[in-house]
């Protein structure tokens, strides 16, 4: 499972020109999804973005987190995350999970970060071409793979 976690001042997902999911001061999870991934992946990678000490403390030195803040969070599925770029120029995403496998995990990690944050959280619609508006923070924003646990 890999994520791109981007601290944003607000954000925002459209689909269909209806705003489905809107923000401020949080984070804004962009999740991929491999055939490989599972409960372990998910439990570990919600741990470790609600934990992660990305935003700043009253002396503006990064030593707060999403969930010390209360702050907010909005996931969006993006299997584009595990694009190949090794051959050719048309990226390959042989790696990311079809549907039938990345909906049911992408829906058990919304429950899991929901039970780990303790409050409810933004959310795009898979499987669907959305709008990602963000005011990336920072900007901070880092790349996190459950497989390679860094």
């Amino acid at each position: 499972m890999r994520a791109v976690i981007q601290r944003v001042s607000e954000a925002s997902v459209t689909v269909d020109h209806k705003v489905c999911a809107v923000m401020r001061d949080g984070l804004l999870v962009l999740l991929g999804i491999e055939d490989e991934d599972n409960e372990e992946d998910i439990d570990w990678l919600c741990r470790k973005i609600i934990n992660m000490r990305i935003f700043n403390d009253d002396e503006e030195v990064m030593n707060e987190s999403l969930k010390s803040r209360d702050g907010d969070a909005i996931i969006v599925s993006q299997f584009t995350l595990h694009a190949s770029t090794k051959k050719g120029n048309r990226p390959s995403y042989i790696k990311a999970a079809k549907p039938e496998i990345a909906e049911p995990l992408y829906l058990k990690f919304i429950a899991k970060f929901k039970e780990e944050l303790g409050k409810d959280v933004g959310v795009g619609r898979f499987g669907t071409n959305m709008k990602v508006s963000l005011l990336n923070d920072g900007p901070v924003t880092i790349i996190i793979d459950s497989k390679e646990k860094r």
